[in-house]
């Protein structure tokens, strides 16, 4: 039995990564001795479940904290505050697993194919480099530098001697999608992993990670803009907001029946092929609010059309609607919003 494979401690109705409470504060210049500074609230007391061999898509407008949150799940960051949970396993608690650990289980490809690669490495030393240092010989190092190659659709024979330099953007995001794997982990995180490729070999890597999640048996965090990639990849979709969550729920239901203005209006701004579906105006206007001093109450609400006094004076809470979680006032029955919920169904 490989000792490198992580065992699956709490089985499937236990969430793989539970994180709670996660907050993330970027300090910015002003103040006396640092007093009265200012800081950025890219991630705002965030909760999230990954379910074991699930696919959570997480979208949102730039600046909204997507790559925050993955670089905080893979502790690249650290919180200000707010708990993890791998497996059952605290995260860098007492009693929990270290912070190695954790990223011996869970890995995370980037948007920049070539900054994520030593170019004085060939594709070979890369792969291995991670297996090696967790104390794999060096004959089953290569061994499974040309498996992982297979895997993702390159020749071992001729590209393990290769430098980064020699490849196409995505062919380098392919071993870097095999860097990810070389230590066997449970959860991979994608942040744009597919954004800067073209169209044709997008469609190659996404279906060839599709297939690597089936015969992996893998979980994947996919963060991306392109709303029709998350859709094509992810059971359940996270909405993000100005370091919030908007909305969370099945794909189905997301896509199907978006109960957020602001899922609604990201959805409305996809591009279509349809010339009689013309989009005449933007669906939402504006930019984001100003991280720093973000609005009271709700975020979205400088920006909302249904937008009342009541979305000023309280923060709604992310509520159960039964297919989807939502944080509106108009899915809080009695918040006080004229469009809120009555009965259990939503107000036209």
């Amino acid at each position: 039995m490989d000792t490198m494979i992580p065992v699956d401690r709490g089985g499937p109705a236990q969430p793989l990564l539970l994180a709670t409470g996660l907050r993330k504060h970027f300090p910015v210049g002003g103040g006396i001795l640092g007093r009265g500074r200012k800081v950025v609230r890219a991630v705002d007391d965030l909760t999230l479940s990954v379910a074991k061999g699930e696919t959570l898509g997480v979208v949102g407008e730039s600046g909204c904290g997507k790559s925050t949150v993955a670089r905080l799940l893979i502790r690249l960051i650290k919180p200000d505050r707010g708990t993890m949970v791998l497996d059952g396993d605290p995260v860098d608690e007492p009693h929990g697993i270290t912070v190695n650990e954790l990223r011996r289980q869970v890995q995370m490809v980037f948007q920049d194919s070539y900054a994520s690669l030593n170019p004085r490495l060939t594709i070979g030393e890369t792969l291995a480099f991670a297996p090696k240092a967790h104390g794999l010989p060096a004959a089953e190092a290569r061994e499974r530098v040309r498996d992982l190659l297979s895997k993702v659709g390159l020749d071992p024979n001729n590209y393990a001697e290769r430098y980064p330099h020699e490849l196409s953007g995505g062919q380098r995001q392919r071993v870097n999608i095999a860097r990810a794997l070389a230590l066997r982990p449970r959860l991979v995180i994608l942040d744009e992993a597919v954004s800067a490729l073209d169209k044709s070999v997008e469609a190659q890597v996404l279906n060839m990670l599709v297939d690597l999640k089936s015969e992996l048996g893998l979980t994947y965090v996919f963060i991306s803009h392109d709303l029709n990639v998350v859709q094509y990849l992810s059971d359940r979709v996270l909405v993000m907001y100005l370091g919030k969550i908007v909305e969370l729920g099945p794909v189905e239901a997301i896509y199907g029946n978006p109960q957020h203005p602001y899922t609604r209006a990201l959805l409305s701004a996809r591009p279509s092929m349809d010339p009689r579906k013309r989009t005449k105006e933007a669906p939402i206007q504006g930019d984001p609010p100003n991280p720093i001093d973000p609005p009271s109450g709700c975020r979205f609400r400088t920006r909302c059309p249904f937008a009342e006094d009541v979305c000023a004076r309280a923060e709604p809470a992310l509520s159960d609607t039964g297919h989807q979680s939502v944080a509106c006032h108009m899915s809080i029955a009695g918040s006080g919003h004229s469009k809120a919920v009555r009965g259990g169904a939503a107000a036209a």
